[in-house]
């Protein structure tokens, strides 16, 4: 269908684009000939007339003038003539030619000067005009001017009746063209293709059973390079099945919940006894004094959630910058230690950074450079050589303790995470290329004129480009990427298979939307043992009826100014609701080394200040701002007894959040309130979607969410717990990691001697 669209809307362009062009040459061509025409006309009539004219200017007979000019009135197609003496004043003209006369005193003038006639073609109210001046000489000087005036308005009714009638040719062209095509196709090339497909799905489904099966006797001969295809692939359906069964056997069928267990078996069959690779900037655990005391604490962020339960079914290796002040005292002589402290499960590497380092690789060019790049937040990204430079060194940094690492391993598996390690995939494959090499970038991917005002976009696509596959969160990010790479590097992409291919590397470019553990719970299970909505409020301090929560790493792309606005908006259209509904914000402060964030706490717990002292009690207060970097076990209790939780992200690759807070509603109860700037929000449907943009709108969505009836609330909540189950954190790797320990590369059978 489309094949026989693109066809038909291609002939009817070219169809129309020659009768387009062979109107306009029509219409020119007979406008240049009725102006012609009317021009030699008016200049016969006006020579004729001069002979009558001239005497009786200069015996100065003003009535006969008058008499004489009168003549030339009521005739059809000319309105009439004036005479003009030598200073330019009006003797006689025929009447009603007023509004065409108290335009023509330059024209006049000029004939005066130059001794020469003049015709121009004018506008008089909705009508065209020739206006033809013609001096009156006497002993070869003027003593007057004659101007005829000739209705030109035939001219544009006789062009459009030619636009008129070459349209209707068009149009009957139009239909035989397209009636003519579709009947060709349907013989030559639908109908072809359509009996292949029928005995394509045959072979598929099993009714042909023999591997070299006969062809329909009406196939069309021009299908046998097709034809040939089918018969190999014929053959290798019965291999085919054969794996598929094996897969069930391991209970790796893509139907089942995915579970540690099965993502476990499936590593198992997909490795082949091969460590995964996981490398980011964020450790998953950093150790730091506490007086005499060592304690562990796992950061903020959607990549730690996400990752951890991975590595621990995996067993694999993780490297990451080191940034704890006691991280150097827990590591042994190769910079490594076993984690989590309490039930080892994977091998965590520390890469030592200088402060000059990170300042310039992660606070410089990734946040500051990089991160509002990425995110259309309307925040200006600043771009620095020495922060470039040290971006690179860092990724190079990494590139060697990566190295050292699978040196000597056949074929290893590396998993790059984000935006700050953009360059290593291309670092790895020089020195390893029959590594198996992906890159998971969390965020948004931004459109090609967003991305286009970064110096050194072509490096930093080069740097992704030597991956094997590069993960995106959603399909609109794989398509701004491609388009990016289109823009801006010499490349081949194939938009069937959302790959590129450059200096004879392919690179697939897929959707792989990230998600949480499902299962995992940092509390009771059971919703009787849950702690009391009252308990979490008496503990900062507050009486409330109602609790709001959002939980976030203190950033502008997270629109918590603006979520503070939305309920400063809410109480003002809802004034039943002072001293009823509390929203607390659990912030995680984050990067505080820049101004940009400090600036952005200031105006947070300003906001937060101004609304409360607004509108709070003795007993009550709208907003409580807890701003630390709060474990899951602190975060918990609050997702369990909150009635709503809002995510008000400007831009955000997925947000996990959003998704967090559904998994722990056990009791299927509570609303999400969702921005429609999230990965999220194309998954969780059943929340309230909202533009964060909007106040008036989230305003409504809280108060809708505080009224909405509890069958309604369970119904949404047990349709979005139902995604989150199915689509968990350990389906997203093992689609991820399966598709690049399946990948067959041209480096396969390289020596291990290039990387060791």
């Amino acid at each position: 269908m489309k094949i026989t669209l693109r066809l038909v809307v291609s002939l009817v362009i070219v169809v129309g684009l020659v009768a387009g062009g062979f109107s306009f040459y029509q219409v020119r061509t007979e406008k240049i000939r009725l102006k012609s025409e009317l021009e030699r006309r008016t200049i016969l009539l006006a020579e004729s007339i001069q002979e009558s004219v001239t005497p009786l200017l200069l015996s100065d007979s003003s009535l006969k003038l008058s008499l004489l000019v009168q003549r030339f009135s009521n005739r059809v197609g000319f309105q009439g003539i004036a005479v003009h003496d030598a200073d330019g004043q009006l003797l006689a003209s025929t009447a009603d030619l007023e509004p065409m006369i108290q335009g023509s005193g330059p024209q006049i003038v000029h004939v005066l000067t130059e001794y020469r006639p003049v015709g121009v073609f004018v506008r008089v109210g909705n009508r065209r005009t020739y206006r033809y001046a013609s001096p009156l000489v006497q002993e070869e000087k003027p003593i007057g001017v004659l101007t005829l005036f000739h209705d030109a308005s035939f001219i544009d009714v006789r062009l459009t009746e030619i636009w008129r009638d070459n349209l209707i040719r068009f149009l009957v062209l139009t239909v035989l063209v397209v009636a003519i095509t579709l009947i060709v196709v349907r013989w030559s090339i639908t109908g072809p293709i359509a009996q292949m497909a029928g005995w394509i799905k045959e072979l598929r489904t099993g009714k042909t059973k023999s591997a070299n099966p006969a062809v329909p006797p009406k196939m069309d001969a021009a299908l046998d390079p097709l034809i040939s295809e089918v018969h190999r692939m014929a053959k290798s359906l019965a291999v085919a099945r054969a794996r598929a069964e094996e897969a069930s056997v391991l209970n790796v069928r893509p139907e089942n919940l995915w579970t540690p267990k099965r993502l476990k078996e499936q590593m198992v069959v997909e490795l082949d006894g091969k460590k995964l690779v996981l490398v980011s900037n964020r450790e998953p655990y950093i150790h730091e004094k506490d007086g005499p005391e060592i304690r562990c604490i796992i950061p903020a962020g959607g990549l730690i959630t996400a990752l951890d339960p991975v590595m621990r079914v995996c067993d694999g290796l993780w490297i990451a910058h080191g940034v704890g002040d006691a991280d150097r005292e827990t590591v042994d002589g190769n910079d490594t230690l076993r984690v989590p402290p309490k039930d080892p499960a994977y091998t965590l590497k520390r890469v030592w950074l200088t402060k000059e380092e990170e300042d310039g690789y992660y606070y410089g060019f990734a946040n500051e450079g990089l991160w509002p790049l990425c995110h259309i937040t309307h925040t200006r990204p600043d771009f620095r050589l020495e922060d470039w430079t040290h971006y690179r060194k860092v990724n190079e940094k990494f590139a060697e303790a990566l190295l050292q690492e699978i040196a000597g391993k056949e074929s290893p598996l590396v998993l790059v995470q984000d935006y700050h390690l953009a360059l290593l995939p291309t670092l790895i494959k020089e020195k390893r290329p029959d590594a198996k090499v992906a890159i998971f970038w969390h965020i948004p991917w931004p459109n090609p004129e967003a991305y286009g005002i970064c110096p050194w976009r072509q490096e930093i696509l080069q740097g992704m480009l030597g991956s094997d596959i590069i993960g995106f969160h959603i399909q609109f990010h794989c398509n701004n990427f491609l388009e990016t790479v289109d823009r801006f590097l010499e490349s081949k992409i194939d938009w069937e298979q959302f790959s590129v291919t450059r200096a004879g590397h392919t690179t697939l470019v897929k959707p792989f939307p990230i998600s949480v553990n499902f299962e995992q719970s940092f509390g009771p299970a059971s919703p009787e043992e849950w702690p009391a909505k009252e308990d979490l409020l008496r503990g900062i301090g507050i009486q409330a009826e109602y609790l709001g929560v959002g939980v976030d790493r203190i950033d502008y792309t997270k629109g918590i100014p603006e979520r503070f606005g939305a309920i400063e908006r809410f109480f003002e259209k809802y004034p039943e609701y002072l001293g009823r509904f509390t929203f607390v914000e659990l912030g995680a402060p984050s990067r505080t080394h820049i101004k940009k964030y400090r600036d952005l706490t200031a105006e947070i717990e300003e906001t937060v200040e101004r609304i409360n002292w607004r509108f709070r009690t003795k007993t009550w207060k709208p907003i409580a701002f807890l701003k630390a970097h709060h474990t899951h076990e602190a975060i918990d209790p609050y997702y369990k007894a909150s009635d709503l939780c809002m995510v008000t992200s400007l831009h955000d690759g997925m947000n996990l959040v959003a998704k967090e807070f559904v998994a722990a509603r056990s009791d299927e109860d509570g609303v999400l309130i969702l921005s429609q700037f999230t990965g999220a929000s194309r998954e969780l449907k059943d929340a309230l979607i909202v533009n964060p943009y909007d106040t008036e709108q989230m305003a409504d969505a809280i108060c809708l969410a505080l009224r909405m009836p509890p069958e309604e609330r369970r119904a949404r909540m047990g349709r979005m717990r139902a995604n989150v189950r199915d689509y968990n954190i350990y389906r997203w790797a093992g689609k991820l990691i399966a598709e690049l320990a399946r990948l067959r590369l041209a480096g396969d059978a390289s020596a291990l001697e290039t990387g060791a």
